[in-house]
């Protein structure tokens, strides 16, 4: 069998053990909450030693948050493909649909609802959630500054629309799931993120 098919085979299996893990830890922390559910109870839930588990997941917190961190590449990809004349508002619009499955999923309200109120209900975590909220703005202000000079229209230095329209559209993907779960889920994510983007898409130009 050849190395490259032994490597995809390995990076399968690690995917599996990897989403065996999360899904016993989401299991556990929306019974027990998520300060009360240790490691332990992880690793004892799907088998594992605690060594093991931490070789998946560095933290706790990563086990909630982690695939955040692997959405950036998505939605630079995401962006860049856009076409390249469309209204920046859209795009943005567009690329926070690479977000909307991990909420608009069949189980949404025994699994996506649940893990978004144990987010948002912890202090810690919802803090952490910002910052990585927050490193995802920074490379889509990039990404408009890159898109105005391809259009020979670099924004001038110190000129805050990038990262006005950048913020304007991550405060009402955070709007739009607190909404969300407020209206217990009704209807789906994808179209309170459209109505919480509708309502300030006058305001947001570029």
């Amino acid at each position: 069998m050849g190395e490259d098919k032994m490597s995809g085979i390995r990076e399968r299996t690690r995917q599996a053990v990897a989403r065996e893990i999360t899904e016993a830890a989401n299991a556990l922390f929306i019974d027990r909450g998520y300060e009360a559910t240790t490691i332990d109870d992880i690793a004892t839930a799907v088998g594992m030693s605690r060594r093991n588990v931490f070789r998946y997941f560095p933290t706790k917190e990563d086990l909630v948050l982690g695939k955040l961190d692997y959405l950036v590449e998505e939605l630079v990809d995401g962006f860049r493909a856009r076409p390249e004349n469309e209204p920046v508002w859209q795009s943005l619009r567009a690329i926070f649909d690479l977000l909307v499955p991990h909420i608009d999923t069949l189980d949404k309200d025994f699994v996506a609802a649940p893990m978004q109120r144990v987010v948002f209900s912890n202090p810690n975590l919802f803090a952490s959630y910002l910052v990585k909220q927050q490193r995802m703005q920074e490379v889509v202000v990039t990404l408009l500054h890159e898109r105005a000079a391809d259009h020979d229209r670099p924004y001038p230095t110190g000129d805050p629309t990038p990262r006005a329209v950048t913020a304007a559209a991550f405060g009402c993907l955070v709007a739009a799931q607190q909404a969300w779960l407020e209206s217990g889920t009704a209807g789906t994510f994808a179209t309170a993120l459209d109505e919480a983007m509708a309502a300030v898409a006058p305001q947001a130009h570029g």
